[in-house]
């Protein structure tokens, strides 16, 4: 019978239980997969993957009443396990509700609801703690992975096109954005300003971040560079495309990270009110992640919140614009040549 995996926390998240689904498909065939309507789609191409269903549990299906519709709707596909990697009481009651006889999650979820206990690892890499849902050893710095299709390649090379940049050009992408307001680094536009000698620049993003993209389309544009707003232009499986084409990504700690990482595109993240070591940060071999060491005040939640709780966001304000540069010059994406 086929396996049930419910991930309905943030895109970042779902994209890093995406070894989680490599491995149980790999023991137990193709499986079904719960998660957000905005998450669907990263999911859908996967191989591990046979269907998706999308639960809006903060809009249309929110409430007990959307809950109970999709209990029953597993509840007839008779599923023989569901894991349960979001620790959510939504997601173990979604599981018990729908009859599934065999449920796995971890301790620190909701265990009453469960039939077999997990333990989640306190440290490592959150892909690392995923697997011990499934009491998989994980390799060495095993990589998420998303698979675009042509018309998603296609997509985000007519963007590149629209905008000026020729086939195989180099260009740093940049992803100023982030839902948390504490978890944005102020100086995107001076960085952008400092590569238009060297790099074309992309921004991308969603809808919500079109001004920050257009505030930095103008200040390389003024500087004599090459840039493209693509922020709300495309699909997050086109944006995967896009981002897969770029030298490298400067990125907040948002789901731009984890989208370079199943791209294999080189990464400079930048964390303020979070730190990598919680498990989100980027690990490929040429990745670098900075932040401001020595305060006190950091980190100050487990997510960021919407804004500096003490007004003055040193976190990201004191993380200055050399340091940047530097990792970019480390990561090797400004010696590229088009």
């Amino acid at each position: 019978m086929t396996s049930l995996v419910v991930q309905t926390a943030f895109l970042g998240d779902v994209v890093l239980t995406t070894p989680l689904l490599a491995a149980l498909a790999e023991r137990h065939g193709p499986l079904d997969v719960v998660t957000t309507p905005a998450a669907a789609p990263l999911v859908e191409t996967h191989p591990a993957v046979r269907r998706v269903r999308a639960y809006d549990k903060r809009g249309t299906d929110r409430g007990l009443t959307g809950l109970l519709a999709l209990a029953r709707a597993l509840r007839a596909e008779r599923y023989e396990t569901a894991y349960l990697p979001h620790r959510s009481l939504r997601s173990a009651a979604l599981a018990w509700l729908a009859r599934v006889p065999r449920r796995i999650g971890f301790h620190d979820g909701w265990p009453l609801l469960y039939t077999e206990v997990k333990r989640r690892p306190a440290t490592g890499h959150e892909i690392d703690r995923l697997l011990a849902l499934a009491d998989v050893k994980p390799h060495h710095q095993t990589p998420p992975v998303l698979v675009t299709t042509l018309s998603d390649r296609a997509a985000a090379e007519r963007v590149l096109r629209e905008g000026g940049l020729a086939a195989g050009g180099t260009f740093v992408a940049l992803a100023p954005g982030s839902i948390w307001g504490s978890k944005r680094w102020p100086y995107f536009a001076e960085l952008a300003e400092r590569l238009a000698a060297r790099a074309a620049i992309v921004v991308v993003g969603s809808g919500d971040d079109r001004e920050l993209g257009e505030a930095i389309v103008g200040t390389v544009g003024r500087s004599g560079g090459r840039a493209v707003n693509a922020c709300g232009r495309l699909s997050l499986r086109e944006a995967v495309a896009l981002i897969a084409k770029a030298a490298a990504l400067v990125t907040n700690d948002s789901a731009p990270l984890h989208f370079a990482a199943a791209a294999g595109t080189p990464i400079v993240a930048l964390f303020g009110p979070t730190l990598p070591s919680f498990g989100f940060g980027p690990r490929g071999p040429r990745d670098v992640a900075l932040g401001v060491d020595d305060l006190g005040c950091r980190p100050c939640s487990r997510h960021g919140p919407p804004r500096c709780p003490l007004g003055h966001h040193h976190c990201m304000r004191r993380l200055a614009l050399e340091p940047v540069l530097a990792a970019l010059e480390e990561t090797g994406a400004l010696h590229r040549r088009d």
